[in-house]
């Protein structure tokens, strides 16, 4: 009789170590001589036998089905050929043997199938399967409940996402930590997107000229900055693609849970946004509406971008003219107008309003103080819980389903901490700065207005308007807290200069004297 010998192992690291392979077919072939069997064909493979694709299993099989002669279809073990019961290749081959086509050998359990076979080696045979099967199914839950403790530990299991680096400690344990190349990419990835400085594609454009590469090495596409934007582990929660299932991570976060919540609602803004070319350099881009039917003004370059002038889109046709074009320069006239008043500011009174903002922060740094205090004993609190969980589980007074309930419930607690005491930290650091800053945008905003490119003017007037309109004739500018308060400032400074004044776009309605 012919042979077939088939050796299995299940990766391809127990194929290159070179002792299983071998091992197995030595034991085949001398097998065979013994029995007097010609061997017709040899196959050695790794593959696993537990899931439902098995090419090159499948590849052998049709060749069994074409042949026409009896053939020994040679095994070391029962789990070399199977480690699934329910696996249709396994039905497929026993009743070939039941019906004589073939004979299934193996080796080392003593074990022939055959078509005279008796029901005392069926069963061997079924029960050779289902120890094969629940070897497989004992290992998967082992992995199961070290990945889930693993998560208890707020440990990741996979490959460490962009930015982050794969390590091994001294005590040759596995751990993650920032990129140095990279991680600052990552940061600045997350600001541009938040301050709308940027599309996914003009960032997956500059990632690559700072040095951002792909897994590959290439370039990375648009699908993986935008999933880069969506991965929520960079400010510290890990979560995890097959089940969308969310637990806080020990490692350290590139980014605060605010930038990242900044990013998904820009993210989710874009599908809002009534202009179209986003990346054209227009001023006033998406900031002036119609006063008549409340659509966008559209802006559009003539002469090779040397005029620019803006339209209605005119989506209610029966409200509004879209013949009628304006100059960007004449839109701008009112801003530049706001931008003069805020000069006229005096410095005296900006430093006054900073010293009495300090004054007024000393109270806000000890409410601060106290703040940060109670949410680090509560944190402490939280992780004692967390002990006293583990003594009850290791006594046997809780179940294993309680204590992974209350654990994350800890987990998640601890994690909003956190988010909480960088808030705090955060406020406590940069309301001055803030405060500071504003003021001096605002003094300093002609100067800066004027020396600024399109798209840097479009930013500086997308921080300082809000809600302006176009009445046909003019724009009507409706300025963002705290310019308009800042702008009263500086219409009572231009007030005490002169009693007689000239029309203020600051103040539209004429006053005696």
């Amino acid at each position: 009789m012919r042979a077939v010998i088939l050796a299995r192992v299940s990766t391809e690291d127990q194929r290159e170590a070179g002792n299983s392979l071998p091992a197995q077919i030595t034991r085949i072939e001398a097998y065979c001589k013994r029995n007097g069997f010609e061997v017709a064909n040899q196959h050695s493979f790794d593959e696993s036998a537990y899931k439902e694709r098995r090419d090159q299993f499948d590849k052998i099989l049709e060749k069994l089905n074409k042949s026409k002669n009896v053939m020994a279809v040679c095994f070391d073990k029962v789990d070399r050929f199977s480690r699934n019961v329910f696996d249709v290749r396994v039905a497929t081959l026993y009743d070939m043997a039941i019906n004589g086509k073939i004979e299934l050998h193996f080796v080392s359990d003593g074990l022939v199938i055959h078509k005279d076979i008796s029901a005392a080696e069926k069963f061997q045979f079924s029960v050779s399967l289902g120890l094969a099967k629940y070897y497989s199914d004992a290992i998967s839950d082992n992995v199961k409940r070290a990945f889930e403790e693993k998560r208890r530990n707020g440990e990741w299991t996979g490959k460490a996402p962009l930015g982050y680096m794969n390590i091994k400690t001294d005590d040759e344990k596995s751990d993650i930590i920032p990129d140095p190349q990279t991680s600052h990419i990552i940061v600045e990835m997350f600001e541009l997107y938040a301050a709308g400085k940027g599309s996914i594609r003009t960032l997956q454009d500059r990632a690559y000229d700072m040095g951002l590469r792909g897994r590959t090495g290439k370039k990375a596409g648009s699908s993986m900055i935008a999933h880069l934007l969506n991965n929520p582990f960079y400010h510290g929660v890990a979560r995890l693609p097959s089940t969308g299932y969310e637990y806080p991570h020990r490692y350290q976060p590139l980014i605060s849970k605010d930038l990242f919540d900044q990013c998904q609602a820009r993210m989710k803004g874009w599908s809002k946004k009534r202009f179209k070319y986003a990346a054209k350099p227009f001023a006033l881009r998406g900031l002036v509406r119609c006063s008549k039917c409340g659509c966008a003004l559209s802006p559009d370059a003539k002469k090779g971008g040397k005029y620019v002038y803006y339209a209605c889109t005119n989506a209610r046709k029966d409200i509004c003219n879209k013949k009628i074009h304006v100059r960007e320069e004449e839109l701008l006239e009112p801003i530049s107008g706001i931008f003069e008043a805020f000069d006229a500011i005096p410095q005296s009174t900006i430093d006054g309003l900073i010293d009495a903002l300090k004054k007024t922060h000393e109270a806000k740094t000890e409410f601060h103080n106290r703040e940060i205090s109670r949410l680090q004993t509560e944190y402490n609190t939280q992780q004692a819980r967390q002990d006293k969980l583990m003594d009850l589980l290791l006594d046997g007074s809780i179940t294993k389903a309680d204590y992974d309930n209350k654990c994350k419930q800890i987990k998640e607690r601890q994690h909003n901490i956190n988010i909480e005491l960088e808030e705090y930290t955060n406020a406590d650091e940069s309301y001055i700065i803030s405060a500071t800053m504003v003021l001096n945008l605002a003094k300093n905003a002609l100067t800066l207005f004027e020396s600024s490119k399109p798209e840097e003017k479009r930013e500086i007037l997308g921080y300082v308007l809000s809600n302006s309109v176009f009445d046909g004739e003019k724009l009507i500018p409706e300025l963002k807290k705290p310019f308009d308060s800042i702008a009263e400032s500086a219409r009572q400074a231009l007030a005490m200069k002169s009693k007689k004044r000239a029309f203020d776009p600051l103040c539209p309605i004429w006053l005696r004297d």
